[in-house]
C-alpha cells in the first residue's frame, strides 16, 4: 500500500523542510569538519535523519531543545542512557557534590557498598563488580568464563549486539557459518575461531553450538532489542538454562536495554537464573556507567584470583571503574529512578503508544505490527520476527529513513536505528498521542 513515488516526493519535500527549519546546527557541523572525524564525536551520530545531525542545546526530563530553538519530545533518550530522563536534579545533585570531594582515587567509597547491594536487591545475583560500560562488563565476563571453564569458544545469538566487544560482532551468513556482522571494521581474527552464533528462539541451533563440549559463554539478551525487539518463546529461557546447565556453559545475560521490563529487568521479571549478568547506561543517570553481577558459584570460584599480584594486568579493571564519581551518579540514579512505581507509570504509556501507531497503520490497511517489552515499543513493517536474521530482512532503509524525518521535523525524536520509542516517568499520554498524530499523517503522505 505504500506508494513508491509518493514516499520519494514526500522524503524530498521533508530533507527540504529539515535543512530550511536547521539552519545554526548546519553550521555547526560544517565547522565540525575541520577537526572531527566525519564531522561527529562518533560515527553513529551521523545515523540521524536528515542531511545533518540535529545539535543539542539542552535536554531536560523528556524533551530538549537544539540550537535551532526548536523543542522536541524525546522517545530515543539517549537509545535508554537517558531512560530514567535528562538532567535529573538528584544525580546533577549527587555529581556536584562529589566533585567537590574528589572525582577517582582508585579507592573505595562507601557509595559502592549501597550500590552493589540494590543490584542484588532487583536482580538477585549476590556479587558486583564495576566498570565504565557494559561493553567493558561484557567483555570482562567473557574472560572470567574462560578462565573459569578453561574452554576457548562463546556463543551469541545471530544479530545480536552486546557493544564493541569482538568476539560478538557476528552474524550467521547464508551458509550458516559465523562470520563478521556488516559494518564491523577491523576484526583481530576469523571470528569463527571465538564464537558461534545461533538464531535467537532455536533451542536445536543452540544445543548444537554446546556439542563440542568446548564452550566457556552463552552471552545473550532476554529479548533481542538492538535489531528491533524480538521477544522469547514461551518456555524458551528455561531451556536455554538447562542446556547451559548441562553442557557446563556459564550463562550470561546482558539486561543493558532490557531493563525497560521492570526494575529488575527481564531476570526478576521472568525468573531468569544466570550466572553473570551485565548492566549498564541506565543506571548512572547519564554518567558512563557498566556492572556486572554474578552467583555466589562464580563468586567462590574466583576470589582467589581477585587477591592475586596480577590481578591489575589481569585483563579486567581500568583505573576509572567503580569511581568515586560513578557510584554517587548510580547511587542517586537507583534511590530515585527505575523503580516499580515509575514502571507502572511507564509501560502503560507505551501500551499507549503501540495502540496509536496500530490504529494508524490499521486505518492505512498496512499489514504492519507493534512490539512492546516493558516500556519499550517498536513498530515493525511486517509479523514481529522470532530471529534476528528476519529482523534484520525486515529493514526497509528509504521508508524508516522518511518516517523518522517526518516525526523530527514535528519535534518528535525516536531511536535513530530503528522504530522505536521508550518511556520515561517524564513523557504524558498527550506527547503519546502527539506521536500518534504525526504518524498517522506520515501515513497519509505515502498511502496510496
Amino acid at each position: 500500500m505504500i506508494d513508491q513515488e509518493k514516499l520519494q516526493s514526500a522524503h524530498k519535500g521533508e530533507k527540504k523542510r529539515f535543512l530550511d527549519t536547521h539552519r545554526k546546527s548546519a553550521e555547526l557541523f560544517s565547522q565540525a569538519q575541520r577537526s572531527l572525524l566525519a564531522g561527529v564525536p562518533m560515527p553513529w551520530m551521523n545515523r540521524w535523519p536528515g542531511d545533518h545531525p540535529v545539535y543539542v542545546r539542552k535536554a531536560i526530563g523528556a524533551r530538549f531543545t537544539d540550537v535551532d530553538g526548536h523543542e522536541y519530545i524525546d522517545f530515543c533518550l539517549g537509545d535508554t542512557g537517558a531512560m530514567t530522563g535528562h538532567a535529573l536534579e538528584v544525580v546533577a545533585d549527587a555529581i556536584c557534590e562529589q566533585a567537590h570531594h574528589g572525582l577517582t582515587t582508585m579507592l573505595p567509597t562507601a557509595d559502592s557498598i549501597w550500590v552493589a547491594d540494590e543490584l542484588t536487591r532487583r536482580f538477585g545475583l549476590p556479587k558486583w563488580q564495576f566498570t565504565l560500560s557494559a561493553t567493558d562488563a561484557n567483555r570482562f565476563v567473557l574472560r572470567y568464563a574462560r578462565h573459569m571453564t578453561k574452554r576457548p569458544m562463546i556463543v551469541v545469538n545471530d544479530w545480536c549486539y552486546h557493544g564493541t566487544v569482538d568476539e560478538t560482532l557476528v552474524i550467521l551468513d547464508r551458509s550458516g557459518r559465523t562470520v563478521s556482522r556488516p559494518g564491523s571494521i577491523g576484526p583481530q581474527i576469523d571470528p569463527r575461531l571465538t564464537t558461534r552464533a545461533v538464531p535467537f528462539n532455536d533451542l536445536e541451533a543452540l544445543e548444537r553450538a554446546f556439542a563440542p563440549m568446548d564452550v566457556a559463554c552463552l552471552l545473550i539478551e532476554p529479548a533481542l532489542t538492538n535489531i528491533g525487539i524480538v521477544l522469547p518463546n514461551s518456555g524458551y529461557h528455561q531451556q536455554v538454562r538447562e542446556l547451559a546447565h548441562q553442557y557446563g556453559v556459564l550463562l550470561a545475560i546482558d539486561e543493558t536495554h532490557t531493563i525497560c521490563a521492570g526494575p529488575g529487568g527481564c531476570t526478576e521479571a521472568w525468573g531468569l537464573e544466570p550466572d553473570f549478568l551485565v548492566i549498564g547506561k541506565t543506571i548512572g543517570g547519564g554518567v558512563p556507567v557498566g556492572a556486572f553481577g554474578m552467583s555466589n558459584d562464580v563468586a567462590d570460584q574466583l576470589k582467589v584470583d581477585m587477591v592475586s599480584h596480577d590481578v591489575d594486568v589481569s585483563g579486567v579493571g581500568g583505573t576509572l571503574s567503580g569511581s568515586a564519581l560513578a557510584m554517587a551518579a548510580m547511587r542517586a540514579t537507583l534511590s530515585n529512578s527505575l523503580l516499580v512505581k515509575q514502571f507502572e507509570y511507564t509501560i502503560p504509556l507505551a501500551t499507549r503508544w503501540a495502540t496509536g501507531v496500530a490504529d494508524a497503520y490499521c486505518a492505512h490497511d498496512l499489514n504492519w505490527h507493534v512490539q512492546q517489552l516493558g516500556c519499550r515499543v517498536e513498530y515493525w513493517f511486517c509479523p514481529p520476527p522470532k530471529n534476528g536474521a528476519a529482523a534484520a530482512a525486515a529493514i526497509n532503509h528509504e521508508l524508516e529513513a522518511f518516517l523518522h524525518l517526518f516525526a523530527l521535523n514535528r519535534g518528535v525524536l525516536l531511536a535513530p536505528f530503528h522504530n522505536m520509542a521508550l518511556m520515561s516517568e517524564f513523557h504524558t499520554n498527550a506527547d503519546v498521542d502527539i506521536h500518534s498524530e504525526v504518524f498517522s499523517a506520515s501515513l497519509d503522505a505515502i498511502t496510496a
